[in-house]
C-alpha cells in the first residue's frame, strides 16, 4: 500500500514521550483514515479508533465516553501507553473545550494516553485549536495528492493527472470515465459540501453556494469580480455573502479565491478573486467532454494545465507555509505569485507555444522579485514543475 510522507512524521511523533495531541486535517478522500491505519500497523501500540461521523447525534458526552473507554483499556492492558484516535472530531459541538479538559486531566494524573484527532473541516478545526488548545497540539495538513504521488501509486502520466486530479480513491475508475465522473460529483463534491459545510456552518442560501462552486470550477484560473458573478446568479444576495461562501469552499478543500498581489493589504483583500480549484478533478468531473477529447483542444487544455499548476501551488502552500497570489495591471497579468516571508517569485504558465512575456517584465520592474519563472514549452516544462516542491524555489 502506498505511504504518504506524512506517515513517517506521525510515526516519529507517536513514538515520542507524550507531550502533544496530534491533529490531522485535510479534505475528504486524501487518505487521513488510511494514514492512521498504516500508523497503528507500524507502531504496534494498543489503540482505539472511533469516528464521530458514524454517530447520529454526537456531543461532548459521547466524546467523554470514548476517552474514558481508552483510559480503561490502558489500565487493563499490559502496555504503559495507549493511543486514542478520533475521526471527524469537528462534528462534536464545542469539541475543543472538552478535549482540553480531558487532556489536561490526563496530564495532571500522569495518564499516558496519546491522542490523534482527524477532521475534514480546516476552518472548524483551526478555530477550535486557536481558541482552546494553545500549546497542547501539533497539526499536520494533508492536502490533495500531488502528481508525483499519483504517478508512483498508480502509474499515471502528467496529462492524466491534469484531467483526473489527485483523488486516490477514484483512480481505479478512470477507464470508465462516466462512472468516474459520477463518483467525483456524488461521493466527493456533494458529500464535502453537505457534510463539511452545510451541516457544520450556517449557510442561509445553500443553492447559491453550490452555484458559486459550479461557476468557480468553470472559471478556474480566471479572474472575475464578485459583481460579474452576481450577474450570472439568481437570488445572489451581495458580494459579502459570496466572499464568505468562497471562503467556506476553500476551507473544505474545494475552491479557493486567490487574491491579487500588492503590498497594500486593504487593496489585496478587496481585489477580484482568481478562482482556483484545489483539485482539477472538480473541473473535469463536471464537464461533458472526456479526457481524449479535452487533450485535443489546445485552449481549453491550456486552462486545465494552468489550473493543475495552481492547485499544486495552493496545496503545497498550506504545508510549506507560503502564500499564493496573482498579479494584474491593465492588460498585463502574471499567472501566479508566491511569497514566503520577504521572498517573492513570479510564475508565468504557457502550456502551448510561449507568448509575450511583457507582463513579467512589468512585474519585475515594479516589484523586483527574487525570481521569475516561465513554466511551459520554452521554459521549465509544466510536467517537471508538477513534480517539484514549489518551496524549493525560495
Amino acid at each position: 500500500m502506498f505511504e504518504r510522507a506524512h506517515l513517517h512524521t506521525l510515526i516519529k511523533r507517536t513514538r515520542e514521550p507524550r507531550k502533544f495531541l496530534q491533529v490531522i486535517m485535510g479534505p475528504r478522500q486524501v487518505g487521513k483514515t488510511t494514514l492512521v491505519t498504516q500508523l497503528t500497523a507500524r507502531v504496534k501500540m494498543d489503540h482505539l479508533f472511533v469516528s464521530a461521523d458514524a454517530v447520529a447525534a454526537t456531543n461532548s458526552t459521547w466524546l467523554e465516553q470514548q476517552w474514558e473507554a481508552a483510559r480503561i483499556k490502558l489500565e487493563q492492558g499490559e502496555s504503559k501507553e495507549f493511543l486514542l484516535i478520533i475521526d471527524e472530531i469537528q462534528k462534536i459541538p464545542n469539541w475543543s473545550e472538552t478535549v482540553k479538559w480531558l487532556w489536561d486531566s490526563d496530564t495532571r494524573n500522569h495518564v499516558n494516553l496519546k491522542v490523534i484527532l482527524l477532521g475534514s473541516s480546516r476552518l472548524l478545526l483551526q478555530q477550535g485549536l486557536t481558541e482552546s488548545m494553545a500549546g497542547r497540539f501539533e497539526s499536520t495538513y494533508m492536502g490533495h495528492w500531488s502528481y508525483a504521488e499519483m504517478r508512483d501509486a498508480f502509474g499515471w502520466d502528467a496529462s492524466q493527472y491534469v484531467w483526473f486530479g489527485g483523488y486516490p480513491g477514484a483512480a481505479t475508475l478512470i477507464e470508465e470515465e462516466p462512472r468516474w465522473k459520477s463518483y467525483i460529483t456524488e461521493s466527493l463534491i456533494e458529500t464535502s459540501i453537505s457534510k463539511d459545510i452545510l451541516m457544520l456552518t450556517r449557510v442561509d442560501k445553500p443553492a447559491l453556494m453550490k452555484r458559486l462552486f459550479e461557476l468557480g470550477c468553470l472559471y478556474s484560473g480566471q479572474i472575475l469580480s464578485f459583481n460579474k458573478i452576481l450577474g450570472q446568479l439568481k437570488d445572489a444576495g451581495n458580494t459579502t455573502t459570496l466572499s464568505h461562501y468562497l471562503s467556506l469552499l476553500d476551507t473544505a478543500g474545494l475552491l479557493a479565491g486567490i487574491a491579487k498581489f500588492t503590498p497594500d493589504v486593504i487593496r489585496q483583500r478587496s481585489s477580484s478573486p482568481k478562482f482556483q480549484v484545489h483539485n482539477t478533478a472538480l473541473i473535469s468531473a463536471q464537464r461533458n467532454d472526456l479526457f481524449k477529447e479535452a487533450v485535443a483542444k489546445p485552449v481549453e487544455w491550456g486552462r486545465m494545465v494552468e489550473s493543475a499548476v495552481g492547485a499544486h501551488l495552493i496545496n503545497y502552500g498550506h504545508t510549506e507555509k507560503f502564500n499564493v497570489y496573482y498579479w494584474r495591471e491593465g492588460e498585463a497579468e502574471v499567472d501566479f505569485v508566491i511569497e514566503r516571508k520577504v521572498r517573492v517569485i513570479g510564475l508565468e504558465i504557457k502550456s502551448g507555444e510561449a507568448g509575450s512575456t511583457s507582463a513579467m517584465s512589468a512585474f519585475k520592474s515594479k516589484f523586483n522579485p527574487d525570481k521569475v519563472l516561465l513554466v511551459g514549452n520554452k521554459g521549465l516544462p509544466w510536467q517537471d514543475f508538477l513534480q517539484l516542491n514549489p518551496a524549493s524555489l525560495f
